[in-house]
């Protein structure tokens, strides 16, 4: 008696009947299924990466591969991440007009809602860099003078000093940053477009890339200070060597030929 009234009150035996309660009344389904709010955030989703495919079947399939496995006239796709797509859509790099050495910026053809889809679908492919949100792009608060050392460091050499671009090997040119938008710089920074080198966050800390962002803010307005005087557009040194031969020799010459006149007049008077 003692052994039989020890097993009835196993805790376990609660347990065990509390379960069979919860399948018989539903219960244990309402407390294991997904909250309402996910599973619409998961529809949402499935819906994007559907909607992109089939964006991505018109404009992109013919060179990247029906699955973005890429072709002989297109990388592939798999494992660039959301980031890549927002940025070469949505500067209107892509869909390319013709290949080429560099595919140029160009009037964009998607609206955002359709570079998100597209972006969802690529991302579904493989890992890699996600889009950006607004506070790791935003230049409101970061450094810009330590951003632009690392400009200088980093990107001086192809962008030139103010990020106004400049031309590479085999037609190649690094373009122009003035007037890109904040979160494209920060997208090409993490995905490395073209003939650029990424920098991901391993390499290059989000707030870096916010000081390098508010380093070009900085440089990129009509109010921009120039201590040095007359900027020669903030081409570096080709420009400024350029006009100081021509003009500084120039006047050089001029001033020579003056002396040279003004003595041999006086020899004669």
């Amino acid at each position: 008696m003692k052994k039989l009234s020890a097993r009835r009150r196993h805790p376990l035996a609660a347990l065990v009947v509390l379960l069979f309660a919860l399948v018989a009344s539903g219960g244990l389904y309402a407390a294991l299924a997904p909250a309402p709010k996910a599973q619409a955030d998961d529809s949402a989703q499935s819906l994007a990466i559907e909607q992109g495919k089939k964006l991505y079947s018109v404009g992109c399939a013919s060179c990247h591969g029906t699955s973005g496995q890429g072709s002989s006239d297109g990388p592939t796709l798999v494992g660039v991440g959301s980031a890549a797509v927002d940025f070469q859509v949505g500067t209107g790099r892509m869909p390319a007009q013709q290949p080429g050495a560099q595919i140029p910026k160009k009037k964009v053809i998607y609206d955002q809602a359709q570079i998100d889809q597209l972006a969802a679908y690529i991302a579904s492919l493989g890992p890699g860099p996600s889009i950006p949100t607004k506070d790791q792009y935003s230049p409101a608060g970061a450094d810009a003078a330590k951003g632009g050392e690392l400009f200088r460091t980093n990107c001086s050499q192809c962008h030139n000093f103010v990020g106004k671009g400049g031309a590479l090997s085999e037609g190649k040119f690094a373009p122009s940053l003035k007037g890109v938008d904040p979160k494209h710089i920060y997208e090409a920074m993490q995905t490395g477009p073209q003939n650029m080198p990424s920098f991901p966050d391993t390499t290059m800390p989000q707030d870096s890339k916010a000081d390098i962002i508010a380093y070009l803010n900085a440089v990129d307005t009509a109010k921009s200070e120039n201590p040095g005087g007359f900027t020669l557009g903030a081409l570096g040194p080709v420009p400024e060597g350029l006009f100081a031969w021509v003009f500084g020799l120039g006047a050089m010459l001029a001033t020579a030929t003056w002396v040279a006149a003004r003595t041999t007049k006086a020899k004669k008077s």
